[in-house]
């Protein structure tokens, strides 16, 4: 079992849009993503504490600007709490190990995938290429991931 947890080496390596967003609930500007337009396979984990938030088989085209997700890939790495900020009410997505933020999830996701939107900061996000899961650590969730010909 992989301990995951808020790493201090792995805030000091942050740059200042990752601190921004993970440590002081920021958020980047839309379109800005490093992976809004990533289409290879593989896993979204938290920068901060490497748990496993999203795969890429759950990714999708929401047109929201940020990349945008139908469910996350282990539920209990999710913390999600009611953000009054910005005058209305959301629920914002934090990683549960790490306690980065994330994003916020909204319920106008595709209906026949369950109806949620993950809409997530990519300055929260480090990619797991598929190839490189079993050896970062990742293999249990190879299943996830889809297959790309």
């Amino acid at each position: 079992m992989n301990n995951y947890k808020k790493d201090p080496d792995a805030i000091a390596a942050l740059d200042a849009e990752q601190f921004r967003v993970t440590q002081e609930s920021g958020t980047e500007r839309p379109g800005t993503g490093r992976y809004l337009d990533n289409k290879e396979p593989g896993i979204y984990v938290d920068i901060v504490s490497g748990e496993p938030l999203f795969a890429s088989s759950d990714k999708y085209e929401s047109g929201c600007g940020w990349p945008s997700f139908t469910k996350p890939i282990e539920p209990a790495h999710i913390s999600e709490l009611r953000d009054t900020t910005l005058g209305m009410i959301r629920t914002e997505v934090r990683s549960t190990h790490g306690d980065s933020h994330l994003g916020h999830v909204f319920p106008d996701g595709p209906k026949n995938r369950g109806g949620l939107r993950y809409c997530i900061n990519s300055a929260s996000l480090r990619f797991v290429h598929r190839d490189e899961m079993e050896s970062q650590g990742y293999g249990d969730y190879l299943d996830q991931v889809e297959d790309v010909t």
